[in-house]
């Protein structure tokens, strides 16, 4: 009788693990979710004074989040076509936001600046077998929604491998605002006071509806976090209570090289865009789940670039990390970086190996039983050993922004092996050298105290860039230092002033943005 009963709880629990085994469906959908200028602790996971994100945390803690996830740019556009192309900007020519200005042009800006910034390309370019293209050859149904701005028509998503484009077009940023009706050739105005991030998300999960016995590879790029800015009353109302709450500081900003730089998460405007993002995230999510695709779709959540702390609209601070959109620091190109994937045995959780969005191609081919095409993701690798708690080969990873662009950060090139990272900036050739281990927030120039490794590092950046072409910035022969000086002194004293006041005004009890956003504040009587 004993004999029976253990055969008997053997056979249960052989096959109570056999249930919770999780095999590789015969079809792998794949939802890739691109946030804009969403900074690495913009999210309750890793920060949670101030904002709520419960449905972007939900896809980290469900999947492995990479600590050190990079974009491969500090603006979007070219880390945007990286990840479609598998390319690091300085291979695929697109170094700077399609639209800013270049070489002589650059002069128009007043900026008064010591360089005249490189040429770049203007769209992706047609002859890259890109991800979607890639995809569709696997059989795979493809869809964009959302912020595109990697060329004008003629290189739109339906012209990259997208069969399907909702809201992608040659803008950076929401025309119109956040609230219909909005000013986007590709998505129609339906009803007044749509929320923008929710209507790209409803038309995401209507596609997979559409698609749900076959093959599809869904990508939605939000507009959020983009300035300008907006949020509805009662966002507002959260995020203003709860910066009081955590005790308003007097001061919020602080003078960077170019401009000043905020030092504070409490922008209640933002807080509010955030969360409504994270809204229609969980609108993702649940309509996965709701179709009964929730274990046989791999998902993707990263950003473009880092929170914006200069320029645009000063949204966020990316403390401890240095900088952020626009700048050569941490700040600038760390992002959230999660992966979930349903049917993978034994994910790891977390991993702190540098990863770059150049990664994300080969990773996707991979995930879904697809061949790598090593001839177009060149800089890109496999994760999915990382994934599974092993290692993979060490390797440089690589930024070239010989631009000056409009958030302070300065013409540059990047270099990161290891726990090294090399700064070479083009103004005046010196160098910085950190150990971002040891150092996370960059306050520690090592450069003399290693030369060694600085020089060593050095040759391996220049190399990179000298084998794929790279183009660089020009001394401008009419730069005048008396004219930057007194430009900088402008910003130092009344654009710093106005930003103070602009920060509290945003945190009056009484802050009415004269009702200028559809869903947000009541027309007072």
């Amino acid at each position: 009788m004993r004999k029976l009963f253990t055969g008997a709880l053997l056979t249960l629990l052989f096959t109570s693990c056999q249930d919770t085994v999780k095999e590789e469906p015969e079809i792998k959908n794949v939802l890739f979710i691109l946030a804009d200028d969403y900074g690495y602790n913009d999210l309750s996971l890793r920060n949670d004074s101030f904002y709520e994100t419960p449905n972007i945390d939900k896809i980290a803690k469900e999947g492995t989040i990479f600590n050190e996830g990079y974009a491969t740019c500090q603006v979007c556009s070219p880390s945007r076509a990286s990840i479609l192309n598998g390319k690091f900007p300085a291979r695929h020519g697109i170094t700077d936001w399609i639209g800013a200005r270049s070489g002589e042009k650059w002069r128009e800006k007043k900026r008064f600046s010591k360089l005249l910034p490189a040429a770049y390309k203007h769209n992706l370019e047609h002859k890259d077998i890109t991800l979607p293209e890639a995809l569709k050859q696997e059989g795979y149904t493809t869809f964009f929604a959302g912020k595109w701005h990697l060329g004008k028509k003629g290189s739109w998503p339906e012209d990259h491998g997208f069969d399907i484009n909702i809201g992608g077009f040659d803008a950076g940023g929401p025309r119109g605002g956040y609230f219909s009706p909005w000013n986007n050739p590709n998505l129609e105005n339906k009803e007044d006071g749509e929320n923008l991030s929710m209507r790209l998300a409803n038309e995401t999960v209507d596609f997979m509806k559409e698609h749900k016995d076959q093959k599809f590879f869904a990508y939605l790029s939000f507009y959020a976090v983009h300035g300008a800015i907006q949020t509805t009353q009662d966002k507002w109302q959260k995020y203003r209570d709860k910066a009081e709450k955590n005790g308003i500081d007097e001061t919020g900003y602080k003078m960077a090289k170019y401009l000043p730089i905020r030092q504070v998460q409490d922008n209640p405007i933002y807080g509010g865009l955030v969360e409504s993002m994270d809204d229609a995230v969980g609108r993702v999510m649940q309509g996965l789940k709701e179709l009964g695709l929730d274990q046989n779709t791999l998902v993707v959540f990263t950003s473009d670039n880092g929170g914006v702390s200069a320029g645009d609209s000063f949204s966020t601070s990316n403390l401890p990390l240095r900088g952020g959109k626009g700048y050569q620091f941490e700040g600038g190109i760390r992002e959230p970086y999660f992966i979930k994937v349903p049917w993978l045995k034994n994910a790891i959780k977390e991993s702190n190996t540098p990863v770059s969005g150049t990664d994300f191609y080969p990773t996707i081919l991979d995930l879904v039983g697809a061949k790598l095409r090593p001839s177009e993701h060149q800089d890109g690798v496999s994760l999915l050993p990382l994934l599974k708690g092993q290692q993979i080969d060490e390797r440089p990873l690589v930024w070239h922004y010989p631009h000056y662009g409009n958030q302070g950060g300065e013409p540059s090139s990047i270099i990161r092996k290891g726990d090294w990272k090399l700064i070479h900036y083009y103004e005046d050739g010196r160098k910085e050298l950190y150990n971002i281990k040891q150092d996370i927030s960059e306050t520690n120039n090592l450069v003399s105290s290693q030369p060694e490794i600085a020089k060593k590092l050095d040759q391996e950046l220049f190399d990179y860039l000298e084998k794929v072409g790279a183009n660089f910035p020009e001394k401008d022969p009419i730069y005048n230092k008396e004219l930057e000086a007194k430009h900088l002194h402008k910003i130092a004293t009344k654009k710093l002033k106005s930003l103070e006041k602009q920060r509290l005004t945003f945190l009056r009890r009484n802050f009415d943005p004269n009702n200028n956003w559809w869903g947000s504040l009541v027309t007072k009587d």
